[in-house]
């Protein structure tokens, strides 16, 4: 067996239920949303148990409810004797990734990610801003899209999930003039995301600014595993060098894509996406298979998936 990568998923995974069974059937999954709980001064389990769909959804919310599931699922892997070399997350997730990196404790990126969330959804006015998702299209062609509208409207990449799917960000009307304008460059389709805000594009270069403040106050450890960023697709060496990408990805490209290739690429032949939804799993498949290398993808996000994955990772000799 090669190296191992945990993966951790963003916001729009969540549903409501989520990390109930966990809850109900582990200890060390218990205490993740007793300490949510406390940290956040607020019922986050409730939310993320029987909360309604609205509540869920609003970005200061789901961010840490995300967080704390998938901390809380990752804390009963980690009872079976199951570990990573490498971790990543995506966008949000990366602020989990850090939690099992050892660079910060998680109380305080609870705390972080829920003035996160506020600051992202507060940085441009409801409804001015829009996301879209581009399948089937190349790189070069989704930034003669973009090309198209710059002149009038600011639109950028926002996340370079797989080869098969580029999201776009920025102004809404131009975001949805790139849309037709990819579809005619020859993309399978252009779905517009339902989004609140055009995350991961430079109209959320403020949110970047007031987050450096509060990270300025927020203690950093030196990381026990290595974690790759989201800004640069590399290894994060120096605890120095967290803050600082913090602060860039808010408004920055999501190189999701790059950082599964360099994995590969360090030998990481088996992945478990940890975490509500499974879209990175699929996401490293369709990677995976573009560079014609074989690897194992997994995911858990409900107790079935836990077992079945134990259950073939013990069969692969890890334990």
């Amino acid at each position: 067996m090669g190296k191992v990568a945990f993966i951790f998923p963003g916001q729009g995974a969540q549903f409501v239920g989520m990390g109930k069974d966990f809850y109900e059937s582990f200890k060390e999954s218990r205490l993740v949303f007793e300490e949510a709980n406390d940290s956040l001064n607020m019922d986050l389990k409730s939310l993320c148990f029987e909360g309604t769909e609205e509540e869920l959804m609003k970005t200061e919310n789901t961010q840490p409810a995300i967080l704390a599931t998938s901390v809380a699922i990752m804390k009963a892997l980690e009872r079976e004797g199951i570990d990573c070399d490498y971790t990543a997350g995506l966008s949000l997730g990366e602020y989990t990734a850090l939690v099992k990196s050892g660079g910060i404790k998680l109380s305080d990126a609870l705390k972080l990610v829920k003035i996160r969330g506020k600051l992202m959804q507060e940085a441009v006015p409801q409804g001015i801003g829009g996301m879209a998702a581009i399948l089937g299209l190349e790189r070069e062609k989704v930034k003669e899209a973009i090309e198209e509208v710059k002149d009038k409207f600011l639109v950028e990449i926002a996340n370079y999930n797989s080869p098969e799917q580029i999201v776009i960000s920025g102004i809404k009307e131009g975001v949805e003039i790139a849309c037709k304008k990819a579809l005619e460059l020859g993309a399978k389709k252009a779905i517009i995301l339902p989004v609140s805000a055009p995350f991961h594009s430079s109209l959320l270069e403020p949110a970047g600014k007031k987050l450096k403040e509060i990270l300025e106050e927020t203690t950093i450890f030196d990381l026990e595993k290595d974690l790759i960023s989201n800004v640069d697709a590399k290894p994060v060496v120096k605890k120095d060098e967290v803050k600082e990408k913090l602060v860039k990805q808010v408004s920055s490209s999501v190189l999701w894509q790059d950082s599964v290739e360099f994995l590969i690429d360090e030998n990481v032949d088996t992945f478990i996406e940890i975490g509500p939804g499974k879209s990175l799993t699929g996401f490293v498949k369709r990677i995976s298979k573009s560079l014609k290398k074989d690897v194992k993808a997994y995911h858990v996000n409900n107790i079935d998936s836990f077992n079945k994955t134990v259950s073939a990772l013990r069969k692969e000799g890890m334990n």
